[in-house]
């Protein structure tokens, strides 16, 4: 059998615009709904949601049946949890809080076997298909895709380094983080919030690095698509939840 193939490396090294879908519901059902619809892929969130390892396994095997490309998101750029990750199946990660290129040499270190990186080697797992891909070890790290987060001003300030480093596949930049280390709190929509946004896309851009960010505002991930940004995740299962229902409930308003 033949080793996976990861289509979202791929489309981004072409820099096809990829529009993307955020779960943290922690619901394989929700994950298996999600991974039949036309988003070109879904991130699995274990940072800012309560997903477990057990709770991403049994997210991947729901989404299996379909060829949706799924990230995962793990909780820190933690060597340890992103080898669990890999054994299970993820070929596709954002790691969150890079603010060096040190910490990017090790998150790309995470994900590569010896003697490229530091991953810990284990036969028979998950990501092998339990043995059935005999060129797995060799050839596992030409799949797996790295897109870091910079999520504070100082990161921006570092992004040619950080997107430089050899196996990062582009560079996420978190616009709330982005906006509260430049003292606006919550207020991602201010204007030097975005300008500095927009700065962020043209400067990945001109590494040859793919230029990834989010907006859960239709209108606003449009506007970081202007901006040259062509991997956007533009909604949540818990706001498409919320959003339907309230879409829904508003347009019995005059029976009410």
């Amino acid at each position: 059998m033949k080793h996976p193939v990861n289509n979202l490396k791929k489309a981004l090294r072409q820099r096809k615009f990829q529009l993307g879908v955020w779960s943290g519901l922690c619901s394989p059902i929700a994950v298996e709904v999600l991974s039949g619809t036309p988003f070109d892929w879904m991130t699995i969130d274990m940072e800012h949601s309560p997903n477990t390892l057990d709770g991403v396994l049994r997210q991947l095997q729901a989404s299996q049946g379909n060829t949706m490309p799924i990230i995962v998101r793990p909780p820190w750029n933690d060597f340890v949890i992103i080898k669990q990750l890999l054994d299970i199946g993820v070929q596709s990660f954002i790691i969150p809080f890079v603010q060096t290129r040190e910490e990017a040499e090790q998150a790309v270190a995470a994900t590569r076997y010896p003697p490229e990186g530091i991953r810990g080697v284990a036969g028979g797992n998950r990501a092998g298909l339990y043995g059935a891909v005999p060129d797995y070890l060799v050839n596992a790290g030409k799949q797996i895709c790295v897109i870091v987060q910079a999520e504070t001003a100082s990161a921006i300030d570092r992004i040619e380094e950080i997107a430089s480093v050899k196996g990062v596949d582009g560079v996420f930049v978190g616009p709330s983080d982005l906006a509260a280390s430049m003292g606006h709190l919550g207020n991602y929509n201010h204007p030097d919030v975005q300008a500095k946004i927009a700065e962020a896309a043209k400067r990945i851009l001109a590494t040859g690095k793919a230029a990834a960010t989010l907006s859960f505002n239709a209108d606003q991930a449009r506007a970081y698509a202007g901006m040259g940004y062509h991997m956007i995740a533009a909604a949540s299962d818990a706001t498409l939840l919320r959003q339907g229902a309230a879409a829904l409930v508003d347009g019995f308003k005059s029976f009410r």
